[in-house]
């Protein structure tokens, strides 16, 4: 079964955040993230791997290896929400704010 994934506003301009801070840093670091996040993405799609409820009550947290970030999301019938691309490097207290 495939699922349907949809970026909300907040997690679209935080990828987007992030595609551009990387690439600042070093030319074509940036696309790299945003292809390791497709990778990851894909997975979700697949519904193969649903990752740990960690936000009561139905959000799921999965992290990425290469990159400090992490994807929360809640699933939904046949669709996947990503709420956030939260960099593991911000003060947690800052997740879905």
């Amino acid at each position: 079964m495939g699922y349907e994934l949809v970026i909300l506003p907040n997690a679209q301009i935080e990828i987007e955040t992030a595609v551009f801070w990387y690439e600042s840093r070093q030319t074509g670091l940036g696309l790299d993230f945003l292809n390791y996040l497709d990778g990851y993405f894909a997975t979700l799609k697949v519904g193969t791997a649903f990752f740990t409820i960690k936000h009561p009550p139905h959000y799921r947290e999965l992290p990425l290896r290469r990159f400090p970030f992490i994807v929360i999301y809640e699933v939904f019938d046949a669709s996947i929400l990503i709420h956030s691309v939260f960099n593991t490097m911000q003060n947690p207290s800052k997740k879905l704010k």
